[in-house]
């Protein structure tokens, strides 16, 4: 496994894990890395610097594993209460959004998935929209 740092062309950077350096190279070329920030899919390599282990070291990388754990468990608590009070209207949600954002009578709670380009402009008529990482629960 490797671990790059990485950067969109929004100047965002973030941390991926790859299997080796050439199954990187082959989903760049893909162009299936976004960005976890704006789901741009034109990401590249950040400068980097080699890893070096040491005692303080580790003991901060636990600390991490730890709130690792923390927050992935805050995450599928998240997935649970979104899926159990809101409805889920799958790739109808910027239609179903739109419909509740114009008609405020039809105000409820839904969740579902929706392209870049359909985010972008729901941004552009004003309708702001939340990102949840959707993890397994069993995971």
């Amino acid at each position: 496994m490797i671990k790059y740092i990485l950067k969109c062309n929004n100047k965002h950077e973030f941390e991926s894990w790859f299997s080796n350096s050439s199954e990187f190279e082959k989903l760049e070329k893909k162009k299936l890395i976004e960005c976890i920030f704006c789901n741009s899919t034109k990401v590249k390599k950040s400068m980097m610097s080699p890893q070096i282990s040491n005692f303080k070291k580790e003991n901060k990388n636990t600390i991490d594993h730890k709130n690792y754990y923390k927050i992935k468990k805050d995450l599928i608590n998240m997935r649970k209460f979104v899926e159990k009070n809101f409805e889920f209207v799958g790739d109808k949600l910027s239609s179903k959004v739109r419909d509740i954002y114009y008609d405020k009578s039809k105000k409820k709670n839904i969740y579902g998935t929706a392209t870049t380009k359909e985010k972008e402009e729901l941004k552009e008529e004003g309708i702001e929209l939340s990102t949840i990482p959707w993890l397994d629960k069993d995971n």
